[in-house]
């Protein structure tokens, strides 16, 4: 019986030093594992880290000794990250943004946004009734509108800066640009709009009078003209050069730079695709690529008449020509500049330019230096210039001597150029905005870097 008793004591002793031995496990080593547990948890109810960054957290934690101060220390670390947020805010509340809004009722004015901006719009389709985009350079804010649906007064005005894209090339246009600056000078006066820029695709002639009336200097509201082609009214203080740009109203696109069109050999010499009018030096082109058997080596495609819009074969054809030859033959059409010197540029194909200033009142050798081409020529332009196509075919036989390597490095030079000419004619745009329309706005105050403005010739400025 004594015996069954101590069996009995003896058991009850194990189990009840078993019971401890649990209950300290629970008490001691399970808190201890809970703790990852719990911190997650915490984490879910504030700012959620990433999934790859918290599996990195967890495996750390699992081979690092437990801090029971690790959750005070995470506020902590948080606490301080607040408030130098909010001493950030607090310094950066007095610095005012600029805002520009760029109204497109020209096509050139895609050229400016997605060309030169490299803005996009949505939505992408260009038939849209209407597209917009935004984008920021330094700190002007700009919001760019076009589209058919952009009508004078049915569209909300929430800005006190705008650019107006304009066409002012013929006299239906100029009717159609007059009345969008009648109803921005009615804005004006009312001071619903403050300052007024202008980009203007003006006359191939360079007779654009019709738009003196409305300029700032003669009592009007346009205080920067942003003007196309070699106008003798361009001075670098409130009317400044602007590039014709690619032909975005046939559609020619943003083209992304490959491998292949840097390094691929190119199967043709030269290439011209376009109207050969009668009597022209066009016509003399033709003339001197034939004598030579050089037509045979350059893509030439000609027409008659011209035509002012591409169909998607046509665009794909020329886009092939500009890709698959080393050089783009540029003779002048009513005025010297042409959309080809660019879109050449955009595919890496070097333009040869008829280097001579054509009739109308746009500006003389005499009096210009570098007229025409003033814009390109002040920023150097990698471009092979000619004052008549008899020099051509010297160019080519140049060109057959140039190995692949040379070809592939004159390529990079070009595009490289390309992009930095776009890349600086967009901050001389956004300079010549903030210096012109902050520095008219009484009581505004500028920043340490915009305090002095000085005025420097855009060819200084760009080059």
């Amino acid at each position: 019986m004594r015996l069954t008793r101590k069996r009995l004591c003896s058991f009850l002793l194990a189990l009840y030093c078993l019971f401890s031995l649990y209950a300290a496990f629970h008490v001691f080593l399970g808190r201890r594992r809970r703790a990852p547990a719990a911190s997650t948890r915490g984490l879910r109810k504030g700012a959620a880290p990433a999934r790859e960054r918290r599996g990195r957290e967890q495996s750390t934690l699992g081979s690092e000794e437990w801090n029971p101060w690790e959750g005070d220390e995470k506020n902590e670390q948080q606490h301080r990250f607040k408030t130098s947020l909010q001493i950030l805010n607090k310094s950066t509340k007095g610095k005012t943004d600029f805002h520009v809004q760029i109204w497109g009722k020209a096509a050139i004015g895609l050229y400016l946004w997605e060309h030169i901006f490299e803005g996009s719009l949505d939505p992408t389709d260009v038939t849209a009734q209407w597209r917009e985009g935004n984008s920021v350079v330094g700190r002007t804010h700009y919001s760019f509108i076009t589209g058919p649906a952009v009508v004078p007064g049915y569209f909300p005005i929430d800005v006190n800066n705008v650019v107006l894209v304009l066409n002012g090339r013929e006299k239906a246009k100029i009717f159609y640009a007059t009345q969008w600056l009648l109803y921005v000078q009615n804005l004006v006066q009312t001071q619903k709009l403050h300052h007024l820029a202008v980009v203007l695709l003006g006359n191939e002639h360079c007779n654009n009078e019709w738009i003196n009336q409305f300029l700032k200097r003669n009592g009007g509201f346009v205080e920067v003209l942003f003007i196309i082609y070699d106008s003798p009214w361009i001075n670098d203080v409130d009317i400044f050069q602007w590039p014709l740009g690619v032909a975005t109203y046939r559609n020619f696109p943003v083209v992304e730079a490959s491998w292949s069109m840097l390094h691929n050999e190119r199967p043709y010499l030269c290439n011209f695709l376009g109207t050969v009018y009668e009597n022209s030096s066009r016509q003399a082109l033709m003339n001197i690529l034939k004598q030579d058997g050089n037509d045979k080596l350059c893509w030439v495609s000609v027409r008659e008449q011209w035509q002012p819009q591409e169909t998607n074969e046509s665009l794909k054809n020329y886009q092939d020509a500009l890709l698959q030859s080393d050089l783009t033959l540029c003779p002048v059409g009513v005025n010297t500049e042409c959309y080809r010197i660019y879109e050449a540029c955009s595919y890496g194909s070097v333009p040869v330019v008829e280097d001579i200033m054509t009739t109308g009142n746009c500006g003389n050798t005499s009096v210009y230096r570098n007229a025409p081409l003033q814009l390109l020529k002040s920023m150097d332009a990698p471009f092979i210039f000619i004052k008549n196509w008899n020099e051509l075919p010297a160019v080519l036989e140049k060109e057959k001597t140039l190995i692949l390597q040379e070809k592939i490095q004159r390529r990079k030079m070009l595009l490289h150029w390309y992009q930095h000419f776009k890349t600086e004619l967009k901050m001389r745009f956004t300079n010549i905005l903030e210096s012109s329309f902050l520095m008219n706005n009484k009581g505004f105050t500028l920043g340490k870097q915009h305090c002095v403005v000085e005025r420097q010739p855009w060819s200084q400025n760009l080059g």
